[in-house]
């Protein structure tokens, strides 16, 4: 019997061997990336010959036999044949087996506790360790306990045979990135880059025959990403040795996963952290000076062209397409963040604008769909060409589509939140275009703003930044009248005071600036609105109605404001005089205090001033109120007058827009001189 156990354990054993090695040899290949093109094939006959291979020609496996060898028990055994059983029990397993039968007897019948000395006599003599482990009792940690792997001996070894065989093909640490070193790797690049163009034209309708080289070169180009990490050394050499210009014309290469490959690579390669994980010494600015050179490389074999012309061969449906989109979107976003001037070229040389808003309004929301309304955003940010591109191509009708899902429900989750704040904010930054405006009111965007105001959601105080940017300026006229028409001013000034607002609503923007948008908007609104119209007739009486209590949220936003200011001008008084003690020239922090003080609550003093100049040179009922609860404060008409001083100081004397007509609108600036004149002369009487 022993003979029959010994050669069914080693069947057993060479069976587990086997599979151990065949799942060796599957991980290895894997790793190499022997199987990445099976999705790309182009012809059928790589995969029919690939599916022709015998497996038992490349894993000798041995056959188990049908019934086995292995001895069975009867259902009722002899007690002849239980003692020709333990007959055939080894002597050092019969020893133990015999000392474990002693130790369950104890007096009349009793059976004796089987103590830890009797089993670790047990475990020693048989030698124990479950299923074989080789590291059973050798690994343990500190205070005795075991973590052994799982492994036999002779599976480890296979195991450590595959590590060996992937670990000569790896690429060298970081630190061990030298010019050799990476001219090696760039060759290597390029070697695998000309055979499988050779290959490819050689054989164009057999993928038989290139296969192999496609998968070389996957490997290929993995083996460029660890250069990020030594952008100083290697950037410049990428650009010299021509690699980069093989790079990126591999985005033309008929595979797509190739192409995927080279996106992953570049995302890598112009990420804006390059070379921070290793610590070198290196100048400073080093870095993004060799990311200079890589990016204008980069641009000068048209990058951005070819990256927008694979969004369309890319299908989202499939995980890999997926990220291919992603990454190319992030060397968008890298490239711009590096040079926002370049903004400009990318929406003029390619399709991105359309490609962009094509698929912002995909009915189901993804990451993608949040990166590209993120890029969006981007590219409209103090860019004026694009501004105009993205009305040419209908993207106020498309954005204002998008949003109105918001009108009735929040966003489910805070990735949808970021996605639908960029769509707001892309057509804030759109607005500031005079056509942008006329667009957006012959799309009915001002009652819908209005009604998203009226749900009172999270898209509330973003449609009150909305209206704000639409209304503002001399081009902001006909969309004031408009939201009068809507009509608007009920729920803006219920908003304004804070009424009938959900304490459910979980709104990110702060209240604070809920209010300065809000303020904007009634800014914007005595500005634009004609005198004695009977739209601003309607917007003054509501300053009236009850008993003034507008007029006096107005003095409440100013003294917080002025409080806010009061601490912000301490620090810079304070900052001034540490200046002088030690003779420095200030006049370069000035615009810099300016904008501080900006922040620090003189910006929304100066709005709400503007409103009270306004409300108390049109009507004598808010100006003695007014001028009494001033009165109250310590404060008069000339501490008004003082804040719009500052204010036409600093304001831009350019008009907001080329004037297009004769007809000539008085900019922030005159009438700013109209209200201070005005407010001097009524002071005076």
């Amino acid at each position: 019997m022993c003979d029959t156990v010994k050669l069914s354990l080693a069947v057993h054993l060479n069976v587990e061997n086997v599979i151990t090695l065949s799942h060796g040899l599957f991980e290895f290949n894997h790793r190499v990336g022997a199987n990445f093109h099976s999705r790309r094939l182009t012809d059928h006959g790589a995969t029919n010959a690939l599916c022709a291979m015998n497996i038992d020609e490349l894993f000798k496996v041995p056959k188990l036999p049908v019934g086995g060898n292995k001895r069975r028990m009867p259902d009722n055994p002899t007690p002849e044949m239980l003692k020709r059983l333990k007959m055939d029990v080894p002597v050092s397993e019969q020893g133990a087996e015999d000392r474990l039968s002693e130790t369950r007897q104890n007096g009349k019948g009793k059976q004796r506790a089987v103590t830890v000395e009797d089993e670790e006599d047990v475990l020693l003599d048989r030698n124990f360790a479950p299923g074989g482990d080789a590291d059973y009792f050798a690994e343990e940690d500190d205070e005795g306990r075991f973590f052994g792997g799982g492994l036999t001996s002779e599976q480890k070894e296979i195991l450590n045979i595959f590590e060996n065989a992937a670990g000569e093909g790896a690429l060298p640490d970081s630190e061990e990135l030298s010019i050799t070193v990476i001219r090696r790797m760039l060759l290597r690049f390029e070697r695998a880059v000309n055979k499988n163009q050779d290959l490819r034209s050689k054989y164009p309708d057999d993928p038989t025959k290139f296969i192999d080289s496609e998968a070389d070169l996957d490997v290929a180009i993995k083996a460029l990403l660890p250069l990020a990490q030594a952008p100083v050394l290697a950037y410049p050499e990428l650009v010299r040795s021509g690699t980069v210009a093989l790079l990126v014309g591999l985005l033309a290469h008929e595979n797509v996963d190739i192409v995927i490959d080279v996106v992953e690579a570049v995302h890598e390669l112009t990420d804006e952290d390059v070379g921070n994980e290793v610590e070198v010494e290196e100048t400073e600015g080093s870095s993004e000076e060799a990311l200079k050179v890589l990016i204008e490389a980069l641009l000068e074999n048209s990058i951005l062209e070819l990256l927008v012309d694979n969004l369309p061969r890319l299908k989202e449906s499939e995980e890999s397409d997926r990220q291919g989109v992603f990454h190319i979107l992030g060397i968008f976003e890298n490239i711009l963040g590096f040079n926002p001037q370049l903004s400009t070229k990318l929406v003029e040389k390619t399709t991105i604008m359309s490609w962009l808003l094509n698929r912002i309004q995909s009915k189901t929301h993804d990451e993608n769909r949040g990166y590209a309304a993120e890029i969006l955003s981007i590219l409209l940010q103090d860019n004026r060409k694009n501004r105009q591109e993205f009305g040419k191509q209908d993207g106020v009708e498309i954005t204002l589509k998008t949003l109105s899902q918001y009108r009735r429900r929040d966003p489910v989750d805070a990735d949808e939140t970021e996605f639908m704040e960029n769509i707001f904010d892309a057509l804030c930054s759109a607005l500031s275009e005079p056509a942008v405006k006329e667009l957006f009111l012959a799309a009915e965007g001002p009652d819908l703003m209005v009604l998203m105001m009226k749900e009172k959601l999270q898209s509330k105080s973003r449609s009150i930044k909305v209206l704000d940017y639409a209304m503002s300026g001399v081009a902001g006229s006909a969309v004031c009248e408009a939201f009068i028409d809507v009509p608007g001013l009920k729920t803006l000034f219920s908003a304004f005071m804070g009424k009938g607002t959900k304490k459910k609503s979980t709104a990110n923007l702060p209240p604070s600036e809920d209010t300065a948008h809000v303020l904007g908007v009634i800014s914007s609104l005595f500005s634009n609105l004609a005198s004695d119209s009977p739209a601003r007739i309607r917007l003054l009486a509501k300053f009236v109605e009850a008993n003034y209590e507008k007029v006096d949220k107005l003095l409440e936003i100013r003294d917080n404001a002025r409080i806010r200011l009061r601490g912000t001008d301490a620090e810079i008084e304070k900052e001034k005089q540490e200046a002088a003690d030690e003779e420095e020239d200030t006049s370069e922090l000035e615009a810099t205090w300016y904008l501080r003080r900006l922040d620090g609550g003189l910006f929304t003093l100066q709005t709400v001033d503007y409103i009270l100049a306004w409300i108390i040179m049109e009507d004598d009922g808010i100006r003695t109120h007014a001028l009494q609860m001033l009165d109250r404060k310590n404060q008069s008409l000339k501490d008004i007058v003082r804040t719009l001083r500052i204010f036409h100081e600093n304001v831009d004397d350019a008009p907001d827009v080329p004037s297009t007509t004769s007809d000539h609108s008085p900019s922030q600036k005159e009438i700013l001189e109209g209200l201070i004149s005005a407010l001097d002369t009524s002071d005076a009487g």
